[in-house]
């Protein structure tokens, strides 16, 4: 599992674990735990493009990012 920092957020660090191009798992460290599980939850199994396409762009709290949206920036980085 890589382990990518954040920008920006509350999440300080995202685990993501692929397999080819797909997100076999992927772990948030910090942030509202509710929230980053059920993203984690949702976005296994799923494709790079489709997470990156479902993902960017989301903004909280006028911050111009999010977790979801560090999420689809680091997969980004990574393709």
């Amino acid at each position: 599992m890589k382990i990518l920092k954040t920008k920006g957020v509350c999440a300080k660090e995202i685990g993501i674990k692929l397999n080819g191009n797909i997100v076999e798992k992927i772990e948030f460290f910090g942030g509202c735990d509710g929230n980053t599980v059920a993203i984690e939850k949702l976005v296994e199994g799923m494709t790079i493009e489709n997470v990156i396409k479902k993902l960017e762009g989301i903004d909280c709290s006028e911050r111009g990012t999010s977790c979801p949206d560090q999420l689809a920036k680091l997969l980004r980085e990574l393709v």
